[in-house]
């Protein structure tokens, strides 16, 4: 919650704020993680269209984890076994998939619409 505070405070469409992706400093190519920080932002104002159009898959980790944050939460408050996420192994080499075709993809003129 500090963090999504800091990023909805802080603007990281202006320069000098944040570092710059190392990887997409020394190669110019976009990492998955490229665009998180300025997907961030928007979400923290509540632009879920810009935020989406900034990094998709970093708005989905951030549905998710306040998802499982309001789910740990409600257990916790109420004395139940909190959750934990437990996935098989094939569902984390899908993620891994999905998350690397996300990188090509939006490198590609073809997905130029997935670049921040």
């Amino acid at each position: 919650m500090a963090a999504f505070a800091y990023v909805g405070a802080v603007d990281p469409n202006e320069p000098g704020h944040y570092p710059v992706c190392p990887l997409f400093r020394l190669t110019g190519l976009l990492c998955p993680g490229c665009g998180g920080l300025r997907s961030a932002h928007a979400f923290a104002r509540g632009d879920l269209l810009t935020a989406l159009g900034d990094n998709a898959v970093a708005v989905t980790g951030y549905l998710v984890f306040a998802a499982f944050t309001a789910l740990w939460l409600l257990r916790a408050f109420r004395g139940g076994p909190v959750p934990r996420i437990v996935l098989r192994p094939g569902w984390w080499w899908a993620i891994g998939t999905l998350v690397l075709g996300f990188s090509i993809v939006r490198n590609l003129p073809i997905g130029s619409a997935l670049a921040p």
